[in-house]
């Protein structure tokens, strides 16, 4: 699975991630954004350790009801979720081992948990 390099302009709907099996992390950013472009080293060092885990890379902005459902206001936020319940979030991430460490929670949750991790 692994680390996806673009951000997809097409989304799924909430249904779909909802009903996603696994561990997911979805990244919400636009190739754009300075701050999305920055991260990306960080996210890559991060999950290459984690090649299980499925990485969505999804464009977000106004009128983007994915994003919207999902609370997003910054670029990049990075929710991690097993089986379609959010795990941790991580806003802007300003290092690989911020973002290890909720890969980390998402690799050791049963699906019933509920840590939570915000900024």
């Amino acid at each position: 699975m692994g680390s996806n390099t673009e951000y997809s302009a097409v989304a799924p709907d909430r249904k779909e991630i909802d009903a996603l099996k696994d561990a997911t992390v979805l990244e919400f950013g636009t190739g754009w954004c300075g701050f999305c472009r920055g991260a990306q080293p960080l996210i890559a060092e991060a999950f290459a350790a984690y090649p299980q885990v499925r990485h969505l890379k999804i464009e977000d902005g106004p009128g983007r009801p994915l994003g919207r459902s999902f609370r997003v206001k910054l670029w990049p936020t990075l929710v991690f979720l097993r089986d379609g319940v959010e795990l941790a979030r991580i806003v802007r991430p300003g290092s690989a081992a911020e973002i290890a460490e909720a890969l980390q929670i998402l690799g050791s949750a049963s699906g019933s948990g509920t840590a939570s991790r915000s900024e």
